[in-house]
């Protein structure tokens, strides 16, 4: 016998806090007994309750494929960020559930949180180590949210779940799952106006603009970010720069060179009060420092069409390329792209190489879409035997090794 919906979930939470751990209605003989909302992840819903039982049913059914045929909507970006910007902080972030959770347990979900970020840098975003941060949410974060806790344990609680919840959302962005992706970072968003942390939540929608703009939709993405600006203005310096970074790289999209400038010096001189202070950056924005803003200044300036300004900003990206070797390796492809853009062959070939060599140990559609544009810039050399070798590699197999 198969209840109708809602009956299914019953049962397993009964079962989830009897023992301890998520039950799934799967595991109790249910599993086609509910079908899935495909609006289930896009509400931000105004009361706490309802956010946390909104989250907790997206990370139950978050791990389907369902999502993975979905379609991305940067529409649906607009009243989850609208609300975060008009909504106050909840009154209260006490619950009375399930059992109590301390400190201990939200230490341990930060330490995870740490481990899948720097996983993420170096393997990329669909590597197993990174995959761990969905698991943990169906089956420790959404757990605790329905347990027991005071109010100061329970912002503690939704800050760390909202890290979790954009890192979730960065591993599917950069695998190419752009829908639960989406999903993902308005889930973490309401976590973090429920906890209260504006400058986390600036972060989140600042991924939110990114995905945004690299999927073509620059206004959307500007309209989001200069929403975060506004909102953060007391935050620390660091995070405020890494907004305007992303400005930047919105407007670089967009062909607007003043605009871009302008966001990129901003973003310069907000680094420059950061590094005059410490004790205030939160764990999470920790990776932004010049290296980052040159690595990213020259994929700004190559997208304005001015390789020169790109080579020479590529002068000062000095992050390590075994921690970092995802942006290494785009980077390296973006070194190429402004090689061709200034008609240098010979300059851009190695460069290409490197990429290839240093992607094909990464695991992100992201940066095989680098690659794949890095490919149809040499397309006017593709009858010279060393392009086609490297386009061979590009298209084939990555491992092949680069000519002497």
């Amino acid at each position: 016998m198969h209840p109708k919906p809602p009956a299914p979930r019953l049962p397993a939470a009964a079962l989830s806090e009897r023992l301890g751990r998520r039950v799934d209605p799967a595991e109790i003989g249910l599993a086609d007994a509910e079908p899935i909302d495909d609006h289930v992840g896009l509400a931000f819903p105004r009361s706490l309750p309802a956010a946390l039982q909104a989250a907790g049913a997206f990370w139950s059914t978050m791990d389907r494929r369902h999502f993975l045929a979905a379609t991305f909507s940067t529409a649906a970006f607009g009243p989850p960020a609208l609300r975060w910007l008009s909504q106050s902080t909840d009154e209260t972030s006490a619950h009375a559930g399930g059992r109590r959770v301390g400190r201990a347990d939200i230490d341990e979900l930060s330490a995870l949180a740490e481990q899948a970020r720097h996983t993420d840098s170096r393997f990329g975003g669909a590597s197993a180590g990174v995959s761990a941060v969905a698991v943990c949410l169906r089956d420790v974060a959404a757990p605790m949210l329905n347990g027991t806790y005071t109010d100061d344990v329970g912002r503690e609680l939704f800050s760390a779940t909202a890290v979790l919840g954009r890192l979730a959302g960065w591993a599917d962005f950069d695998a190419g799952h752009h829908a639960r992706a989406q999903r993902q970072f308005i889930q973490a968003l309401r976590m973090s106006r429920a906890a209260g942390d504006v400058a986390l939540g600036g972060y989140v929608l600042s991924c939110m603009a990114l995905q945004a703009c690299l999927r073509g939709y620059h206004d959307d993405a500007l309209d989001m970010i200069e929403a975060a600006t506004a909102a953060t203005g007391s935050s620390p310096p660091r995070v405020r720069a890494f907004l305007r970074l992303i400005e930047a790289r919105v407007h670089g999209r967009a062909g607007r060179p003043q605009a871009a400038g302008r966001a990129l010096a901003a973003s310069d001189r907000l680094l420059d009060q950061a590094d005059a202070r410490t004790g205030d950056d939160p764990a999470w924005i920790d990776f932004y420092a010049r290296a980052r803003l040159a690595a990213d200044a020259v994929e700004i300036h190559r997208d304005l069409g001015q390789p020169a300004a790109a080579l020479r900003w590529n002068e000062k990206a000095t992050m390590p390329a075994d921690r970092f070797a995802r942006s290494y390796g785009i980077r390296m492809a973006v070194v190429s792209s402004a090689h061709v853009l200034s008609g240098d062959r010979d300059a851009a070939l190695p460069a290409a190489h490197t990429s290839v060599d240093v992607l094909a140990h990464v695991a992100s559609q992201r940066a095989r879409d680098y690659l794949d544009d890095l490919a149809d810039r040499f397309t006017p050399w593709q009858g010279d035997p060393e392009v086609g070798h490297l386009l061979d590699r590009i298209r084939g197999d990555h491992r092949t090794p680069a000519l002497p």
